[in-house]
């Protein structure tokens, strides 16, 4: 069980400005920032993690909200910092805005989940290097961030049905590398289904232990 305050007085702490509770968020959440900022090929991602983090303790007075609030807070700023590093260095891809984008909505989200969950961390981690940016961004935030759809949709500035459907074709890429690879396809197994919006990963809640 961890130890510690519990989120809510570390971000008090952390408004107040001390230390210590900035370490506690720091620790929390830059491994992630870091990993998302390295993958989408940033050129100094520790250092564009940091630009992130300086502008995340500038403004964390002004910030209200609970855990998830605050990670989906945090990879706004990451993303933005990526974007802004992507237009300096004059690569930023193309993310499209077609009309596959906007494929209508169908059944079958707990299903993406499931596979999501089945792939874990690192081997989306290595599958996604080769997906197109919008793809990536989109599962890795799902992934690595730990953000629900409607969160991805905030921080990448696209609607839900367009985020959806960019995880759809991510996953669709992904399964025809396992397949590839001689991975089963998800369902021949069997499969527990989750409740919509359940997280993907599991990861400790914030503490103080120092």
């Amino acid at each position: 069980m961890a130890t510690g305050p519990a989120f809510d007085d570390v971000l008090a702490a952390a408004q107040a400005g001390a230390a210590w509770a900035f370490e506690v968020l720091y620790r929390d959440l830059s491994p992630a920032v870091t990993g998302y900022l390295r993958l989408h090929g940033a050129l100094d991602p520790d250092d564009l993690a940091s630009e992130t983090f300086l502008a995340v303790f500038r403004g964390l007075a002004g910030f209200s909200g609970d855990e998830d609030a605050l990670r989906s807070w945090v990879f706004t700023i990451a993303h933005r910092r990526l974007v802004d590093d992507w237009r300096r260095r004059s690569r930023r891809p193309q993310l499209a805005e077609d009309a596959g984008d906007l494929l209508p909505e169908t059944p079958g989200g707990d299903v993406e989940d499931d596979v999501l969950t089945r792939l874990g961390t690192e081997t989306v981690h290595r599958l996604c290097a080769g997906l197109p940016a919008d793809q990536r961004s989109v599962l890795l935030l799902r992934v690595l961030a730990d953000l629900t759809v409607e969160q991805v949709a905030a921080v990448m500035g696209r609607s839900v049905g367009s985020v959806k459907a960019l995880q759809r074709r991510g996953l669709r890429r992904l399964r025809a590398e396992l397949e590839a690879a001689g991975t089963p396809r998800t369902g021949e197994a069997s499969v527990t289904t989750g409740t919509a919006g359940a997280p993907l990963v599991a990861r400790p809640a914030m503490t103080g232990a120092r």
